[in-house]
């Protein structure tokens, strides 16, 4: 959990306007899953997609007004181009979905199905930078497999897995290559998955990095895959294609 309380006492120490960027956690912090900065921070920025699970865009928050009117200047008509009404409206649908009980307990599920899935990982002997989750992200340690994020990223991609190569604290390889693989929870709580099915998740994973050169097992991985896509639908009503969890 990050400490906001902690940062503003640091900023007013120094005399620093405190920002705080909450892409990521936005939709956690809306339902009290994590701490909100909102009280201690001069600016708060966020996208609207992600864990707040609305269309792709963003906000800039502040409790000052003078901020406010040099935020507002500095967006329209200097940066901003036309407003696209139909994504204004999807906002406002994101908002009020965020502002219901169920919504709520999605949220709840998300770190569940986080850490029910950090900890499988961990039990199949692949470690998570800072031990761990409290929120809807982690981040998969491949040095001690050895593997590059890069070729993890490849490998679970090829068995219908998205997921991103990520750097690591004192990563040794570059940027393009990492140490790291980036996993997260939402999406696919969304479609409905527990934590029963994030165990499964963890061990198709864990399953596939560990026999890299093993087809037979990337064979099952994409079966064992299909499964749970063929379990969870994105759209129940209609036939879909190739199924991926994302």
């Amino acid at each position: 959990m990050i400490r906001f309380d902690q940062f503003r006492a640091i900023a007013d120490e120094c005399g620093a306007i405190l920002m705080a960027d909450i892409a990521h956690i936005a939709g956690l912090v809306a339902t009290g899953h994590h701490p909100s900065p909102i009280p201690y921070c001069d600016v708060v920025t966020t996208t609207t997609h992600k864990t707040l699970r609305g269309p792709r865009g963003g906000l800039i928050l502040t409790r000052d007004a003078e901020l406010g009117k040099k935020f507002d200047k500095a967006v329209f008509p200097g940066t901003q181009g036309g407003p696209l009404e139909h994504v204004i409206a999807a906002k406002a649908v994101a908002f009020g979905e965020a502002l219901q009980p169920e919504f709520k307990a999605y949220s709840g599920q998300v770190v569940k199905n986080a850490q029910t899935l950090a900890a499988q990982l961990q039990a199949r002997d692949l470690k998570i930078v800072s031990g761990g989750t409290d929120n809807h992200v982690m981040l998969v340690d491949l040095r001690s497999i050895p593997m590059t994020g890069k070729l993890a990223d490849q490998l679970v991609s090829a068995v219908n897995i998205t997921a991103n190569k990520n750097t690591v604290p004192f990563d040794p390889e570059s940027p393009f290559v990492t140490s790291g693989l980036r996993l997260g929870s939402p999406a696919m709580t969304t479609r409905g998955m527990g934590t029963t099915e994030f165990r499964e998740i963890g061990n198709i994973i864990a399953d596939r990095l560990l026999n890299p050169e093993d087809e037979s097992i990337a064979q099952q991985c994409r079966q064992r895959v299909a499964n749970l896509c063929d379990r969870f639908p994105l759209y129940p009503h209609l036939s879909v294609g190739t199924p991926a969890l994302v």
